[in-house]
């Protein structure tokens, strides 16, 4: 094939491969692996939407055997070949190399630093700018990025608007203890976000149903496998909504984002190698226990647990043990929840709140409820909770002009990611982890 022609083939992406058998195509990426055979090369391209195998023939293209071989790993290149289906392949296609660039080529005397063989955590992490490129950590961001996709289908498909909430505040949303403090101009003091929440139920009050979706913020000082620093929530909130309303709407959200991963995300879940059997079973309705009864399962189970506890991650793992599909667990005690959550007037000890955990040990995907909508009654719950009153005048707004009953929640999309993805630690699923010792690269 002349130059030129090869110039005009197509650019394609390696995810596309299917499309184009038989036909010469041009492919952008870089040098993942080369296995050398004689005479025979064979690389490994990826190019951030999955991995091919090449062939390159001395003896029929020798320019591009030159150019390829002995190339060092995650040299970037441009290549050329035929498209063709080969089973046996990684994603089931194969590129016959007819011609092939080198855009840039990684020193011999400086190699890549990740290679193809077991590294520590640490060691990982310090290099995550780097860790992303493996095929294993590319695929849990595509994941990602998936989950992403279908939640904000869903919510804007049932009507929900999506509104953005600051990321600097001047006031506590989940208490005191968790917050960031930011210097901010002139001496004036910020934190970063612990959710959007509260300022999602200033535009409901607008804009009837909405959604925030963006990072959040806990100076938490915890290194469990479930926790971050930073960490991005959906958090929808609606007008005239109540508790039942807001379990639909969870259920039908992490049942919508599980069915979209494993549907459209199938190629990825195999590399990861997930089994997605559990996953496929997904689907309202959860299984739903009050507190009470959580608290009666966890004691029979041997745990120590009384009540008026709240559950950590050990509690969660147990309840979920007894289930295939996340379960609900609703009406706390009031005393374990956050100052804006409403009571339960059956039983004004207990909160119009719950809880989604995920099975498989995940932990809670999603925590909501109904938000008390009485403006003396929200009052009293600021000070008990010994909040800065003054910070709180525009949320008190929100009840003095026009108050209605209104409900909502916050899924993490880091917690739910891990679950669809069953790694090990929520690190691997957020491009760039922001945890307890760590903030760089």
């Amino acid at each position: 094939m002349t130059p030129e022609a090869e110039a005009a083939a197509p650019k394609i992406a390696i995810e596309e491969a299917g499309g184009y058998v038989g036909r010469t195509v041009m492919i952008r990426g870089w040098l993942y692996n080369l296995r050398e055979s004689g005479k025979l090369l064979f690389p490994i391209f990826r190019d951030g939407t999955g991995e091919m195998q090449g062939v390159v023939s001395q003896k029929e293209h020798p320019e591009a055997f030159g150019a390829l071989k002995g190339l060092t790993q995650e040299s970037s290149v441009i290549v050329t070949g035929k498209i063709q289906a080969e089973p046996r392949a990684p994603g089931g296609y194969e590129i016959h190399v007819s011609g092939a660039e080198v855009v840039q080529r990684v020193p011999e005397s400086e190699p890549y630093p990740i290679q193809l063989k077991e590294h520590g955590v640490d060691f990982l992490l310090d290099r995550r700018h780097l860790w992303i490129r493996t095929p294993r950590q590319a695929a849990i961001l595509r994941i990602r990025a998936e989950c992403v996709r279908a939640a904000r289908n869903f919510m804007d498909d049932r009507g929900y608007t999506l509104t953005d909430a600051p990321i600097f505040t001047p006031a506590a949303c989940e208490g005191t203890t968790t917050l960031f403090e930011v210097n901010y101009i002139d001496e004036q003091k910020a934190y970063l976000t612990q959710s959007g929440q509260l300022y999602a139920e200033a535009t409901a009050a607008a804009l009837g149903k909405v959604y925030t979706f963006g990072p959040t913020f806990r100076a938490e000082k915890s290194k469990t496998r479930r926790h971050l620093t930073e960490f991005w929530m959906l958090e929808p909130e609606a007008a005239y909504a109540h508790l039942e309303d807001m379990i639909e709407l969870g259920e039908g959200l992490v049942s919508a984002i599980i069915q979209a991963a494993v549907k459209n995300r199938a190629r990825e879940l195999a590399t990861i190698e997930r089994d997605v059997t559990k996953l496929e079973k997904i689907a309202p309705p959860f299984p739903r226990i009050r507190y009470d009864e959580a608290i009666e399962m966890l004691q029979n189970a041997g745990s120590a647990v009384k009540w008026g506890d709240d559950f950590g991650g050990a509690e969660e793992t147990l309840l979920s043990k007894g289930f295939d599909k996340p379960v609900v667990i609703h009406r706390y005690p009031v005393a374990l929840k956050a100052f804006y959550m409403a009571a339960d007037p059956a039983r004004p000890e207990l909160a119009l709140n719950f809880d989604v955990i995920a099975p498989e040990g995940f932990g809670e995907i999603i925590g909501g409820g109904e938000r008390e909508s009485s403006y003396e009654t929200l009052v009293r719950r600021i000070r008990e909770s010994h909040l800065p009153e003054e910070a709180f005048q525009w949320y008190l707004d929100l009840r003095r002009y026009g108050s209605v009953p209104h409900a909502g929640f916050g899924l993490g999309l880091e917690r739910t990611v891990a679950w669809i993805c069953g790694t090990e630690h929520i690190r691997e699923v957020i491009p760039f982890p922001r945890m307890l010792y760590r903030v760089y690269p």
